[in-house]
């Protein structure tokens, strides 16, 4: 008999038709890899939003309010062998935490990134102070697992790799066209993200560029005919399509852990632009470039990669690049501990 792991998130998601739709890919990879070796059963929030990935897993407790919410909680509590994962850090698996540590029940904390940064981006000083009185709460009698050792001040934590890449992400690779720099963000369209902020820099600018943006929500202005907004798109081949098709993937959040379309980008062989603030995330690998959050400073490392083409490709090819399938492992053997 399979254990049983309650998943636990702030996700929203839409049901129709028994069938269940999320926006995070990884909140249906994560739950369906996992799914092999645990009964899994998943509490998340209910969206009237139509929402893209599919999520294969049957048991599925969507909540409208947090009093909802914690009852589906309260649910589960029949089957004292049952151990929860709770995914990042929200007013929700706050008031999770304070259940289950009530009842006593074996806790996982899955940090995916750094709070404390992304409060402040939305928030202003006061955000960090907010997440840092969950924080502390939460992290309390978890078993912490990250993806990045930044994220947390915990010495006692497990380090994983998330990543969506199989073998069809490393084949078939194109060449870049290189009439001129073809950018390329795929992420969230949030503050914390910086997408706003690099508009900003770029809108101005008399140099020869053009920026297409994959993301939603899709509440974008743009007044500059070198940049594009071409919603969001699920489809893993359209999305291969679409970095093939660019030189350079850029990537302006202020706050990051373990950004998996930077993975992506370097699995098609296309060279990565971040800021300062998240230089961390390049750990070993190549072919990623840093630089200042000022328009003269990032025009000056796009043409380096322009001009430096070639050579950065064949550091790129050396990268060993984390996959999925070693990523469920890592998670599976972690929650198989006692």
């Amino acid at each position: 008999m399979l254990n049983k792991l309650v998943i636990i998130n702030n996700e929203k998601v839409f049901s129709e038709k028994n069938l269940f739709y999320c926006d995070n890919i990884e909140m249906k990879s994560l739950p369906e890899g996992l799914g092999k070796n645990f009964d899994i059963s998943m509490i998340l929030r209910k969206s009237k939003i139509q929402r893209s990935h599919q999520i294969k897993i049957n048991k599925i407790n969507l909540s409208s309010n947090i009093f909802n919410f914690l009852l589906n909680i309260f649910k589960t509590f029949k089957n004292k062998e049952t151990n929860y994962l709770l995914i990042s850090i929200t007013p929700y698996t706050f008031l999770a935490h304070f259940i289950l540590l009530i009842f006593k029940r074996k806790i996982f904390l899955y940090l995916r990134s750094n709070g404390h940064e992304e409060y402040k981006a939305i928030f202003g000083f006061i955000g960090p102070l907010l997440y840092h009185f969950m924080y502390i709460f939460v992290t309390f009698r978890s078993k912490i697992i990250v993806c990045q050792n930044k994220i947390t001040n915990k010495k006692k934590v497990d380090l994983v790799y998330p990543s969506q890449l199989d073998k069809s992400w490393l084949i078939n690779t194109t060449t870049a066209p290189m009439d001129k720099p073809r950018l390329l963000y795929v992420g969230r369209i949030k503050v914390e993200k910086g997408i706003f902020s690099l508009i900003k820099i770029l809108e101005n600018t008399s140099f020869n560029f053009e920026l297409t943006i994959v993301g939603k929500p899709s509440n974008l202005k743009l007044n500059n005919s070198k940049i594009k907004y071409i919603g969001y798109e699920n489809n893993p081949e359209k999305l291969r399509k679409i970095y093939d098709s660019h030189n350079i993937f850029i990537l302006p959040s202020f706050t990051e852990a373990h950004p998996q379309a930077l993975d992506e980008s370097l699995a098609r062989q296309r060279p990565a632009i971040i800021f300062e603030e998240i230089s961390h995330v390049i750990q070993n690998k190549k072919g990623v470039f840093v630089t200042k959050r000022k328009t003269e400073n990032l025009i000056q490392t796009i043409n380096f990669i322009m001009n430096n083409y070639k050579n950065i490709i064949q550091s790129i090819k050396k990268n060993d690049l984390p996959s999925k399938e070693k990523f469920i492992e890592q998670m599976k053997d972690i929650l198989n501990r006692n």
